[in-house]
C-alpha cells in the first residue's frame, strides 16, 4: 500500500514588487544628463519615464524603449524651436504629473525635474546635476541685457523661480549630486547635504585607439565637445589656439553657433565647427585629438571623462567638477581660469611637453565607470527596493 502524500504546499508569495516612477526634465538631445537617466532607466526598464517634452527621435532607443509621459507642454506652440520661452510654465508642468500608486521616484534633475510631487509615503531620490544655473550663479551670464522692459519682466520671473526652486527641494528625500561642486550648490542654494556619485561614463566603448593614432597626437588638434552656450567659454578656447596656432574642432550644436562662427571666421587658426557627430566619429576625434580642452566651469564633465578613457589629456579651468577627475599633472593640466585666453594657451603649451602615461589615464577613466555608478545607486535606493 503506498502511503498518501499531501501535495506540497504553494510557495508564499513575496512582497509585491516596488514601483518605481522615472523623471526626467526635458528629452531633447543626447548630453550629460540623457547619459545618467539612460543607465538609470536601464536599472528599471518597465519603469514610465515622465519629461516635459519628448522630441521623438533626440535620444536613444534605450530611453524611448520606456512608456513616455509628457507634461502639456507637449502640444505648446514651436515648443521645438523656442521651449526655452516656456520656462515660467516648467514648475506648474512638473507639477502636473500623478505619480500616485509609485513606491520610488527618481529623477534626474537640472532644471525642475526634482520639483515633481510625489505620494507622501514613497521615496524620492533626486540625482541632481546641478541647481539650475541660469536662475543662480549663472544668470548675467546667460542673460547680459539687463535694462528695458523684457530683461525687468524676465527678472521677476527667475525670482519667482528661485522661491519655487528652494521650497520644492524639500520634496526630495535624498539628494544625490554628480559633484563635490554640486554637492556645495546644493547646500547653498537649497540647504541640503547631499551624497556625490559621479555619472556613469562608458569606458568599454571609449578606449585608446592604435599606436600610430596615438603617435600622431603631436601635430594634432585639439577638441572640445560642448553644447555651445555662454557659460561653457568656447571663445577662449578659440582665442587660445588662435594664439598658438593650432587647430580647434569643436562638437556640439547650441545658441552661440552663430555669434562663434562669426568670431572663427576672422581668426587666423583654423576652427572647425563639427556639430553632433556620432558615437563612433566621437571617438575617433579623442582618439585623434592631442588636447582635450575644457575652458568652462562644469558641474562634473563627462566629455572630459571620455577623452581620459581613449588616452587624450584634459587642459581645464581648475574650479567645478574636474577637481573630481583630473589631478594636474598626471591627467592633465589645471589653469586659472580668471586670467583669460593667455592662461589656458599656456596651460596648453604646457601641456604639450608633458609626456602623460596612458595607462593613468585609461585607469583614472575607469574609476567613472557604469558598473560602479550603478552599484552605488541600488545600495542608496536597497532599503527601498529589498
Amino acid at each position: 500500500m503506498i502511503p498518501f502524500q499531501f501535495p506540497p504546499a504553494p510557495p508564499r508569495p513575496g512582497p509585491p514588487r516596488p514601483r518605481v516612477a522615472l523623471v526626467h526634465d526635458w528629452l531633447t538631445g543626447m548630453r550629460g544628463g540623457e547619459k545618467v537617466i539612460e543607465v538609470l532607466g536601464a536599472l528599471y526598464p518597465d519603469s514610465p519615464l515622465h519629461t516635459l517634452f519628448h522630441f521623438p527621435g533626440s535620444v536613444s532607443p534605450a530611453i524611448e524603449s520606456h512608456p513616455i509621459r509628457t507634461s502639456f507642454l507637449q502640444k505648446a506652440p514651436g515648443i521645438r524651436r523656442h521651449y526655452r520661452s516656456y520656462l515660467p510654465l516648467f514648475p506648474a508642468a512638473i507639477e502636473e504629473f500623478d505619480l500616485s500608486g509609485f513606491d520610488v521616484v527618481l529623477s534626474s534633475s537640472h532644471c525642475v525635474a526634482k520639483g515633481v510631487i510625489a505620494p507622501p509615503d514613497s521615496f524620492h531620490l533626486c540625482y541632481c546635476h546641478t541647481p539650475m544655473r541660469y536662475a543662480w550663479d549663472q544668470e548675467h551670464a546667460y542673460f547680459p541685457k539687463r535694462t528695458g522692459a523684457g530683461p525687468r519682466l524676465r527678472s521677476l520671473a527667475l525670482t519667482a523661480l528661485r522661491a519655487w526652486d528652494v521650497s520644492s527641494a524639500a520634496r526630495v528625500n535624498l539628494f544625490v549630486a554628480n559633484s563635490r561642486f554640486v554637492a556645495r550648490r546644493i547646500e547653498t542654494y537649497y540647504g541640503r547635504p547631499a551624497e556625490v556619485v559621479h555619472p556613469p561614463v562608458d569606458v568599454e566603448f571609449f578606449t585608446p585607439g592604435k599606436t600610430r593614432d596615438r603617435d600622431s597626437r603631436e601635430k594634432g588638434y585639439c577638441l572640445m565637445v560642448s553644447a555651445l552656450a555662454p557659460y561653457k567659454k568656447v571663445e577662449l578656447a578659440m582665442a587660445a589656439c588662435e594664439k598658438l596656432g593650432l587647430e580647434l574642432r569643436i562638437v556640439g550644436e547650441g545658441p552661440e553657433r552663430k555669434r562663434l562662427a562669426g568670431i572663427a571666421r576672422g581668426a587666423t587658426a583654423n576652427v572647425r565647427f563639427l556639430g553632433k557627430v556620432g558615437a563612433g566619429e566621437l571617438r575617433e576625434l579623442y582618439r585623434g585629438a592631442r588636447l582635450f580642452l575644457q575652458p568652462g566651469v562644469e558641474d562634473f564633465g563627462i566629455a572630459s571623462v571620455e577623452a581620459l578613457a581613449c588616452g587624450t589629456p584634459v587642459v581645464a579651468a581648475a574650479r567645478g567638477g574636474i577637481l573630481d577627475v583630473v589631478e594636474d599633472g598626471r591627467h592633465g593640466v589645471l589653469y586659472a581660469d580668471w586670467e583669460g585666453p593667455s592662461a589656458l594657451a599656456g596651460a596648453i603649451d604646457k601641456a604639450s611637453r608633458i609626456g602623460f602615461n596612458e595607462l593613468d589615464l585609461r585607469d583614472r577613466a575607469e574609476s567613472f565607470s557604469v558598473s560602479r555608478f550603478t552599484a552605488r545607486i541600488r545600495a542608496l535606493l536597497s532599503h527601498r527596493l529589498s
